[in-house]
């Protein structure tokens, strides 16, 4: 069994002050993967301690030299890139699709990040002020499971951007992805203490974290039920904060669409990452009169989906994180059936051919109701309810009638109306006709999606501070 008892401070593998231990499962097997060693207060407080010595002479690096660590983060994550996809895929389940992809996104996240700092203006002349845009101070990275890699290296890339030093706490149930990460960023060679790396509880390092007074900023990326009480501990020592959280995304098919093209995008958007991605397309609204249609070709697309070891290169959708996951999702589909969705196709239980794994079948409900709890709530897992609207007003009524806002998606072959329709719904990225990359675009929600953006100009002023000097000339 694979131990994992070393955390990240001041420049340092060090065995945690906190003894408590976990056993991270092979969601394709069931069995125990690894055994894993805790942080607690005490190493998250050193950590802190840490980033605030290192942030002193950080703060007041050139462009050039920032630009430097992070060319060197780049190369030393790049450099092991083939190892932390297959290190990914193993531990969580991710198809070897997504995990290629994640794996690119986190080095080129610091390629995005010089990008940025050739560009920003650090001082600018307003009037007979000047303006200096001055890192926060040191800033807590708090990262989920789904996708470790790109949320760290993002993260810490625009913080080390602006200037300020790191504590990250990644999700425990990535320790195995964290501690390979860990050596490639530890191989870049920064000063001691600019980042460190904690692996623990929430409820135990996340919580030193919001509530430490030498913590200027949080930055989160997780469910919204703990965006709010990180929210509401950062009130006390006015922290600011960047909360990406969940989604309920809609994905519109207006009425011209092709369907040949809109629904393997729609199953492709609604099942990304085993569907465990709060920005997937979960319910897909669809005209009234081209329902039976949608439903034919949802049947036929989801024949052929490949459910099964998440590295083979032609699956297309592995299992699940945990049994507690796998649980929750089996329970939604319970729940969909018994409020009177028509199950399409899936259903209860594992795919055939496979007896043991955290494998669920990609399922499909129609007939679904906005009132449903399957189109109410995040699921977190390879399930798609179809709504159906009878006008264009009413499709947009249907994708706004959530508490979340965080993306969504728009397919029609009338470009103009399918902008328009893109314009009116509430959500902090739009795709119409695809789904693209956009890593200076900003990234984040409306209404209880979250609160701040990453990426691009938006992302890097949220670790930024302006301060005005006047004088009398």
């Amino acid at each position: 069994m694979k131990q994992i008892n070393q955390i990240y401070i001041n420049g340092e593998f060090v065995t945690p002050h906190g003894t408590e231990v976990m056993h991270l499962i092979d969601p394709v097997t069931e069995q125990v993967a690894a055994q894993v060693r805790l942080a607690d207060e005490t190493d998250t407080r050193q950590a802190i301690a840490a980033a605030k010595a290192a942030y002193v002479d950080f703060s007041r690096t050139s462009k050039a030299q920032r630009i430097q660590y992070l060319q060197q983060l780049h190369d030393a994550v790049l450099a092991r890139a083939d190892l932390l996809e297959t290190v990914m895929s193993a531990e969580y389940g991710g198809p070897l699709a997504m995990v290629r992809g994640t794996v690119a996104r986190a080095s080129g996240a610091f390629l995005q990040a010089i990008k940025l700092l050739n560009e920003y203006e650090f001082v600018r002349q307003i009037g007979k002020a000047k303006v200096v845009m001055e890192p926060l101070g040191v800033v807590g990275l708090i990262t989920p499971w789904n996708a470790n890699y790109g949320f760290i290296c993002n993260k810490m890339a625009t913080a080390l951007a602006a200037g300020s030093t790191v504590v990250i706490k990644p999700s425990e149930l990535s320790a195995g992805q964290t501690q390979l990460l860990t050596e490639c960023l530890h191989a870049a060679g920064l000063p001691a203490g600019v980042f460190n790396i904690v692996t623990g509880r929430g409820d135990v390092v996340g919580a030193e974290i919001t509530r430490h007074p030498d913590i200027a900023k949080i930055s989160f990326t997780g469910s919204t039920s703990v965006g709010k009480a990180i929210a509401r501990g950062a009130v006390d020592t006015l922290k600011r904060v960047t909360l990406e959280l969940g989604g309920k995304s809609p994905n519109i098919l207006l009425p011209d669409v092709d369907l040949e093209k809109a629904i393997p995008l729609a199953l492709a958007v609604g099942t990304m990452n085993n569907g465990q991605a709060c920005i997937a397309g979960t319910r897909l609204l669809v005209p009234e009169e081209r329902l039976e249609e949608v439903k034919a070709h949802l049947v036929r697309a989801v024949a052929s989906v490949k459910v099964g070891d998440p590295q083979q290169t032609d699956t297309q959708i592995g299992p699940l994180v945990t049994a507690k996951q796998y649980a929750r999702v089996q329970n939604y589909i319970r729940l969909g059936v018994e409020e009177g969705a028509e199950l399409v196709c899936g259903g209860e239980g594992r795919p055939d051919g496979l007896s043991h794994g955290y494998f669920v079948k990609p399922t499909v409900f129609a007939n679904v109701t906005p009132q449903m709890t399957i189109a109410r709530e995040e699921i977190f897992g390879p399930v798609i309810s179809v709504l159906t609207y009878r006008s264009i007003e009413e499709a947009v009524s249907m994708a706004n009638d959530t508490v979340y806002g965080l993306q969504a998606y728009v397919s029609g072959e009338d470009r103009q109306q399918a902008r328009s329709v893109a314009s009116q719904i509430i959500a902090g990225r739009v795709f119409v006709n695809g789904m693209y990359d956009a890593p200076d675009a900003p990234f984040g929600g409306f209404k209880q999606s979250g609160l701040g953006r990453e990426f691009g100009t938006y992302g890097l002023e949220a670790y930024l501070e302006p301060k005005t000097l006047i004088d009398d000339e």
